[in-house]
């Protein structure tokens, strides 16, 4: 199912990117300063379950450990799943209201 092994950062389109079973799933984020901002999660229906949208956060997550950037996860998936999974953002600052 899984055509690729790992998540990219598609900057000019600002997007976290993952092919699976053909298709394109993604993650877009705007960059407000020092603030990654997580727009909408797109996984289609028939990839749903398969942790593929943690893929995508997990990836947001650890760009935003490594750029020293505060996470705000706007996205319902995103913030439902940071909710659940704490452990995937370790020293990661997250702003859990609006910009």
């Amino acid at each position: 199912m899984l055509d690729s092994t790992e998540v990219t950062d598609n900057k000019e389109q600002s997007r976290f990117e993952f092919i699976a079973d053909g298709q394109l799933t993604e993650l877009t984020y705007r960059l407000n300063g020092k603030r990654l901002v997580l727009l909408h999660t797109e996984v289609p229906a028939e990839l749903e379950g398969h942790g593929i949208g943690g893929r995508l956060v997990a990836a947001a997550a650890a760009r935003a450990a490594r750029d020293g950037l505060t996470l705000v996860p706007l996205c319902p998936f995103a913030r439902a799943w940071l909710e659940r999974h704490a452990d995937a953002a370790p020293g990661v600052t997250i702003d859990w209201g609006t910009t």
